[in-house]
Formats: C-alpha cells, sequence, structure tokens
C-alpha cells in the first residue's frame, strides 16, 4: 500500500448510559466505516485505561476509530459521514488526532495500512528512532497467541507502570478490537527522543522486547510511529498531560 494521505485517530467519551448503543455500533458499524468514502483502511476500537492493557483494563465509556484516508479532504468528510454522525449522537466529548505515517512494522487484519516499511527499525521492537521534531504517537497492535495470552498478560504489568511515568509521556491508553486477544496501546510524547529513551533504554520495557521473540506471544503484530499534525477537541477524552501544550502539534507535518 502506498503512503496514506492522512491517518486520523477519533475518539469519543460516551455515558455509561449509551454503552449498550456504543457495543451494538461496534457491531455493526466496521463495514460501514470501511464503505465511507477515501476510507483505505479503517477500524473500530475499545479502549482500556493503561494500567494494565489486560482484559480487566476496558473502559466501556470511551471508544475510537483508527482510520486510513486518500486524502485530507476525504478525511474531513468523516463527521458527517453515516458513522461519525452515529457516534457523535451518543458521545459527550471527542477527540481528534491528525496523524502522519513515520515508520511502520507488521501486519494488521493480513494489511500494511500505513505504507510500506522504511529502514532503521530493529526487528522485535516497537519503534524506530526516526527523526524530527514535535509530537509524535506510538502505536502497538497485537493479535494473541490463545496458548500464551496469560502469559503475556502477566508480563505486561512492569511496563504498564513505567510508562505512567515515563518523561514526555503525554497521553496513553489501550485500544482493542476484541475484549480478548485482539489488543494495543496508544501513547503520545513530547517528541521521538522521549519516545526512544523509553523503548529503547528502560529496563522493563527492554526485558518484555527480549522475551518477544522466545515466548512467541503473537500470532500477528504491528508497530507504527506517526507524527501529530493537529489535535482537536477535548483533550481530557485522552487523558492529555496537563504540562503538554496541544497547540506544539500543530502545523509539524
Amino acid at each position: 500500500m502506498s503512503a496514506p494521505g492522512l491517518v486520523t485517530l477519533h475518539v469519543w467519551r460516551i455515558p455509561r448510559t449509551a454503552v449498550p448503543r456504543a457495543l451494538a455500533r461496534m457491531a455493526t458499524h466496521p463495514p460501514r466505516l470501511r464503505r465511507t468514502p477515501g476510507v483505505r483502511f479503517g477500524k473500530l476500537l475499545g479502549t482500556g485505561t493503561g494500567t494494565g492493557f489486560g482484559p480487566g483494563d476496558a473502559d466501556l465509556t470511551r471508544w475510537a476509530a483508527l482510520t486510513v484516508w486518500d486524502s485530507p479532504a476525504a478525511a474531513a468528510g468523516f463527521d458527517t459521514s453515516p458513522v461519525g454522525r452515529s457516534w457523535a449522537r451518543i458521545a459527550r466529548s471527542s477527540a481528534r488526532l491528525e496523524l502522519r505515517p513515520l515508520t511502520s512494522r507488521g501486519e494488521w487484519s493480513g494489511h500494511r495500512p500505513f505504507g510500506e516499511p522504511s529502514g532503521g527499525h530493529r526487528p522485535g521492537s516497537p519503534v524506530d528512532p526516526g527523526r524530527g521534531t514535535g509530537p509524535v504517537l506510538a502505536l502497538t497492535r497485537a493479535r494473541l497467541r490463545a496458548r500464551r495470552a496469560v502469559t503475556f498478560w502477566r508480563a505486561v504489568p512492569p511496563v504498564a507502570t513505567a510508562l505512567h511515568s515515563a518523561p514526555g509521556l503525554l497521553a496513553r491508553f489501550g485500544v482493542g478490537e476484541a475484549p480478548l486477544g485482539w489488543q494495543g496501546t496508544v501513547s503520545v510524547w513530547r517528541d521521538a527522543a522521549d519516545l526512544v529513551a523509553f523503548a529503547y533504554r528502560h529496563p522493563e520495557h527492554r526485558a518484555v522486547i527480549a522475551r518477544t521473540p522466545t515466548e512467541g506471544w503473537y500470532a500477528e503484530e504491528l508497530f507504527a510511529r506517526f507524527a501529530v499534525c493537529d489535535v482537536v477537541g477535548d483533550l481530557a477524552v485522552l487523558g492529555w498531560a496537563a504540562e503538554g501544550d496541544p497547540e506544539s502539534a500543530r502545523g509539524r507535518a
């Protein structure tokens, strides 16, 4: 797949009374999202608090859509699309991140949604140091092997704890296509240097990376990094750190 025109991450916060309606949308909206004009690849996602990234981490009041677009013009039509309008009706607040892919390794549902891979990435490692300044978003996504899931969930808590206090972290939460076994993480960083410092130098994270090839946790995995071009909406939906200035993300791409 060639480089996309734009990638967006829409995140909605809903009241608890709307959870049944959100679950119904998760069951019926994926094909509608994929049929939206200009969409190359789209996933509706549940989210987690980001404290454990395990099955008990689900946050049923926050949902997301990650979408790869042909062009910024196509992306601009999401809010008036059937899927966008439907989620807006039940949301009490929302946020949108506009992203430009920098590096990507692996597959998602058999696709390379963020374009062909580029150099500079070590096998088994979730990010490429890359270049540039300004906020970056790291996305990890994996389909766990059922027989290895419990071992994976036991290995994750030290990393989640370390991530919470990592220097330069602006926001983080878990994402998943299903309650069990189809999961990932979203983290937003002040700049690439902070992301690289955590990914390559933090002992808990390095330990999990080292175990990945031998443990065989994943049936499919993807790691990607994006420049954050714009952040719009209620930053509380993202759990954005108070000291992180969203204005710094504008006009970077």
